[in-house]
């Protein structure tokens, strides 16, 4: 015979059971009323990964193609941000919304980012910063990258430096990196061309999108271009006008250069000190649709759409097991809370 004990904790369980399923089915039905952006800057054939100085910037090619098709198989809807956000605010389907999103304009964007989307039948936005077509920007970081997976050794402050092993070229591209970071990083990025025989022109030529390659895009329904600025300033540190001018002006380049409606447009380096409330009432001043961070996070019906999280996947979460903590928002938990964003 049963004890009434024994009859109440039966009970006590059975509501237990009932409120974790409700839980569960409230989770599951919560997950699938969102989307999330993925965001990186380059990428490159795996035979190159080894030698790269500064993989955290990378994605290696067979690991984004490999993503792309796991995201497929497992039945993740993979679209532009404007059918992202319309999609959130109709309330959304039960399909689970995905969108990649490629910084800056480097030249692997052409060669091969928005080849392997388009192997895949998906698409891809570019967010981006028009110094780089128009040949304005430097492109320096990139430059020194160059210099030191190209060559062996490298003269520095008068010394000859070995850069002869992958791991030298780490090593040595976070030092430099890091000391002209501090100071005038263009002044000494010139003197260290001029010291190695380097033709800083030339080198971000080799890395640079052009307008020719941006045109090949244009009219594309798997590639969607959005603004990035004009010179990829911190938005926060410029004056309200400046800013407003880095938004507009790279906006209207695009438009008038490429015809493309440009609806959308992500905050350089774009954490929460890179960009704030201000900024965010800029980018609706400026026409823009919505306005991306790179805080982490999902995105649900009733985002705000001009602080759209995004997740930057690189060298450092190259793997499906932090793919999976963005996707689930259990990574933009885990910033908010340890205060990283």
């Amino acid at each position: 015979m049963n004890s009434p004990e024994l009859s109440g904790m039966r009970a006590v369980r059975k509501v237990e059971g009932r409120v974790t399923q409700m839980l569960t089915s409230s989770m599951a039905k919560w997950l699938r009323s969102s989307g999330c952006i993925l965001t990186f800057h380059r990428a490159v054939p795996a035979g190159e990964w080894e030698k790269l100085p500064n993989r955290n910037f990378y994605l290696n090619l067979d690991f984004l193609d490999r993503l792309i098709a796991k995201l497929i198989l497992n039945k993740w809807k993979i679209v532009t941000v404007d059918k992202l956000l319309c999609a959130l605010d109709q309330g959304n389907d039960g399909a689970r919304l995905i969108n990649f999103s490629v910084d800056d304009g480097y030249r692997d964007t052409w060669e091969h980012i928005v080849p392997l989307f388009r192997r895949h039948g998906v698409p891809v936005t570019l967010f981006i910063t028009t110094g780089i077509p128009d040949g304005t920007l430097p492109l320096g970081w990139a430059g020194l990258e160059s210099i030191l997976a190209q060559r062996d050794s490298v003269v520095l402050n008068g010394e000859t430096i070995d850069v002869s092993s992958p791991a030298h070229k780490r090593h040595w591209f976070t030092k430099i990196s890091t000391d002209w970071d501090a100071g005038d990083f263009s002044r000494q990025f010139a003197a260290f061309c001029q010291t190695n025989g380097a033709d800083a022109v030339r080198l971000r030529e080799e890395q640079a999108l052009t307008w020719e390659m941006l045109e090949t895009f244009s009219g594309d329904p798997l590639v969607e271009i959005g603004a990035h600025t004009v010179s990829h300033p911190r938005v926060s540190c410029l004056t309200a006008n400046a800013a407003l001018h880095e938004l507009e002006g790279s906006a209207e380049r695009l438009r008038s250069r490429l015809g493309v409606p440009c609806r959308h447009f992500a905050f350089p380096y774009g954490r929460s000190a890179d960009c704030g409330a201000r900024d965010f009432d800029l980018a609706r001043e400026a026409g823009f649709a919505s306005a991306a961070t790179t805080c982490k996070g999902v995105i649900r019906s009733g985002q705000d759409a001009f602080c759209l999280p995004r997740n930057t996947i690189n060298g450092a979460y190259q793997s499906m097991a932090y793919v999976n903590a963005f996707l689930s928002g259990l990574a933009g938990i885990g910033a908010r809370v340890l205060d990283r964003v």
